[in-house]
């Protein structure tokens, strides 16, 4: 794993705040069609010098460099909506009253 690297971000033309990472000198042809079918055309974000002591929002810099020495990319999923829980617990709830 490489101790610096000078990183691209995109982020996803169809998912809300889902965004790939990608090493700058190799560009999105490390991308497998199947993700950019999912992922939908990427959008440039920004480039930036990534290092382990990188503070990212929402993934760890260490991680980040790990899985594009080894896949070639890392894919930052959008964060898991919590208020889903509220309208779904509700939502089984008058599923089972029409039941019974």
């Amino acid at each position: 794993m490489p101790d610096r690297l000078l990183c691209s971000v995109y982020k996803s033309s169809k998912k809300s705040e889902m965004y790939v990472y990608i090493d700058k000198k190799n560009g999105l042809d490390v991308l497998p069609e199947e993700l950019l079918t999912f992922f939908g055309m990427p959008i440039h974000v920004f480039d930036m010098l990534l290092t382990p002591e990188k503070k990212l929002a929402r993934v760890d810099a260490t991680k980040v460099l790990s899985e594009i020495a080894e896949k070639g990319f890392l894919l930052q999923m959008p964060p898991v909506e919590e208020n889903y829980l509220p309208g779904f617990i509700e939502f089984n709830k008058k599923l089972k009253d029409a039941e019974e």
